[in-house]
């Protein structure tokens, strides 16, 4: 098992939030438990969000240019892809 310092990748973070979504939307926790798990989703999000912020601003860095001006552009995932992830 985990260590509780031990941070969890993103995928594992966004896999617990998507389990956490589903219960809550399933509607059948007590009232006490939904909040503990809506807590914990909002401490996911955050964490989720914070991992996607970083890797924008190391893509920034990444994507530098000549005379030290950075260009950002949006990113483009794969034609035809959906990242594995279905609508």
């Amino acid at each position: 098992m985990a260590k509780a310092s031990e941070e969890p990748t993103f995928e594992k973070a966004l896999e617990k939030l998507e389990h956490i979504v589903k219960s809550l939307e399933e509607g059948e926790l007590s009232l006490d438990d939904s909040l503990k798990m809506f807590e914990d989703g909002v401490k996911l999000a955050r964490f989720c969000g914070s991992k996607l912020d970083d890797a924008e601003r190391r893509i920034e860095v990444l994507m530098k240019v000549e005379e030290g001006r950075i260009e950002t552009a949006p990113f483009e995932p794969p034609a035809g892809g959906d990242g594995g992830q279905g609508a």
